[in-house]
C-alpha cells in the first residue's frame, strides 16, 4: 500500500492545522482498500456480540465503521483472544487492532498506537447488597474479598497496583478469559468485586435491576487508542479521521448511544 505514503503526509498536515471544523473531504483517500481490523467482541460497550441477534456491534465497531466511510476503505473484521491481541498485531497478522486498548510505554515497543479516542477511569462493581467493603482502601483490608480480571489488562492492573499489593500473583485476584466471565463471575459470587471502565459500568449497573453497583472513586484513568503494527503508514490517516470526528460532535454522539442510551442486556 504505498499510496499511503502520500496519505499519511496529508493526514500529518491536516492534523497539525488543528482547525475545530475539519471537513470529511479534507481527509485521506484510501481508495477503496481493505483493512484488516482485529477485535476481541468480549468488552461491552466497545465491542461485543449482540445477544438478541448475534451481530458484532458496539462503540468501536461504529467508530472504525465510520473512519472506514471517511478515509474510503473497506474493514475486513477478526476476532481473536485478548492474550494474543497485541502480539498477533505487532507480527502483522491484522492491520489494526481495537479492544479499549490502554496506551502504554512498555505496549509501544511492540506496536504503533493511534491519537486516544477515549479515556477510561476505573470503578468498582460489586453486587447491589455489598455492605463490606465501599472503596478501594476497605477492599485490600477485607482479606476474603475476591477480584475477578483478565490477565494483561488495565482492570487486572489497577487490581494488581492500586488496590491490592503489587504482587501480580496474588491469590486474590481470579483469573479469567474475558471480561464477561469476570462480571458473570460477580453476579453468582464467585468473585466480590470487579473494576470496570465507569461508563461501562454504569451500562452494567442501570441494566442490572438493583443486582450490580458501582462503589468507591475513580482508581485511575487510560487512554485508549487503536494499535498498528509498528511502522504501519495507517496511523496518519487514521488520526486524521479521529481528530475529525472529535471536532464534528462524531464522537460525543456514540459516547451517548453507547454510554448513556444503550442498554447493557436489555
Amino acid at each position: 500500500m504505498s499510496f499511503l505514503k502520500i496519505v499519511s503526509a496529508a493526514a500529518a498536515a491536516i492534523i497539525g492545522l488543528g482547525s475545530a471544523s475539519l471537513q470529511a473531504q479534507e481527509l485521506p483517500d484510501l481508495r477503496g482498500e481493505t483493512v484488516v481490523v482485529v477485535t476481541e467482541n468480549a468488552y461491552p460497550p466497545l465491542q461485543f456480540i449482540d445477544p438478541k441477534t448475534g451481530e458484532q456491534i458496539g462503540w468501536e465497531y461504529d467508530a472504525m465503521n465510520e473512519i472506514a466511510k471517511r478515509l474510503n476503505f473497506k474493514v475486513e473484521y477478526q476476532n481473536t483472544s485478548w492474550d494474543a491481541m497485541i502480539q498477533s498485531v505487532s507480527d502483522g497478522q491484522y492491520e489494526i487492532g481495537m479492544t479499549g486498548i490502554s496506551i502504554k510505554e512498555e505496549r509501544k515497543e511492540k506496536v504503533d498506537f493511534s491519537d486516544p479516542y477515549m479515556r477510561s477511569e476505573m470503578f468498582m462493581l460489586v453486587r447491589g447488597d455489598e455492605d463490606r467493603f465501599t472503596d478501594a482502601a476497605s477492599f485490600a483490608a477485607f482479606e476474603a474479598g475476591l477480584v475477578g480480571a483478565q490477565p494483561g489488562t488495565t482492570p487486572f492492573y489497577v487490581a494488581v497496583y492500586d488496590v491490592l499489593d503489587g504482587n501480580e500473583q496474588n491469590p486474590r485476584i481470579k483469573l479469567m478469559e474475558t471480561f464477561g466471565a469476570t462480571v458473570q463471575a460477580l453476579k453468582t459470587g464467585d468473585v466480590d468485586m470487579v473494576l470496570t471502565d465507569g461508563v461501562a459500568g454504569k451500562g452494567y449497573v442501570e441494566a442490572s435491576d438493583g443486582g450490580l453497583k458501582l462503589v468507591g472513586g475513580p482508581l485511575g484513568s487510560d487512554d485508549f487508542g487503536f494499535i498498528f503494527p509498528k511502522g504501519s503508514e495507517l496511523v496518519g490517516p487514521i488520526n486524521a479521521a479521529v481528530a475529525a470526528m472529535k471536532a464534528d460532535g462524531s464522537i460525543d454522539a456514540l459516547n451517548k448511544k453507547w454510554f448513556l442510551d444503550y442498554k447493557l442486556g436489555g
